[in-house]
């Protein structure tokens, strides 16, 4: 019977290690519920059958997210307006999933311009589809945050994020910013 045991153990400590992700070069964990999702880089499942990122719940109910995401310095993108994009898709999402692009300012806590796609965000199974986020990064940004988000359970795979610079006809997306001064006070505009 310890044979039978350990030969089960071994059987899915491996099952185990399939399913487990390995973190994506210049990637990290973060969101308010980390934990209660796995993370990382799986092989052949992007848009071009390379590799593409995922966030997989590992928990049956899950109130809160996880992101996988990057902070840069905004040097290139100064004074400009910035598109991001990428391809999702997406696996019994029961809650939302989307890209999230942060401009954030040199004060602790100071967020310049926001947009996590809530309002247009990834539900249910979807295919893989291009997504966008534009927005204006300030002379004054400090950093930029930036990556793909799952709240609730299920999967996301993301691929192929890219940031150009694009000029002032290209509309914003993002639903937060900061005004450098007060603006459209008569509401005319």
């Amino acid at each position: 019977m310890q044979k039978k045991n350990r030969i089960s153990i071994l059987l899915l400590a491996g099952a185990l290690t399939l399913l487990s992700y390995d973190l994506p070069k210049d990637w990290v964990r973060a969101g308010n519920q980390p934990n209660k999702y796995e993370m990382g880089t799986d092989p052949g499942a992007g848009i071009n059958g390379k590799n593409a990122a995922t966030i997989r719940s590992i928990k049956k109910h899950v109130t809160g997210f996880g992101t996988l995401m990057q902070h840069s310095m905004p040097d290139k993108y100064l004074g400009k307006r910035v598109r991001m994009t990428g391809y999702m898709k997406s696996q019994d999402v029961d809650g939302w999933g989307g890209f999230w692009f942060r401009v954030d300012g040199k004060e602790k806590g100071k967020v310049l311009s926001f947009d996590n796609m809530q309002n247009r965000s990834v539900k249910g199974n979807t295919e893989w589809k291009k997504y966008e986020i534009v927005l204006d990064v300030p002379e004054n940004a400090a950093k930029l945050a930036y990556g793909a988000l799952l709240s609730g359970t299920g999967q996301i795979w993301f691929d192929d994020v890219n940031f150009e610079i694009v000029d002032k006809s290209v509309a914003i997306t993002g639903t937060w910013m900061t005004l450098n001064e007060p603006s459209n006070l008569n509401f005319e505009q």
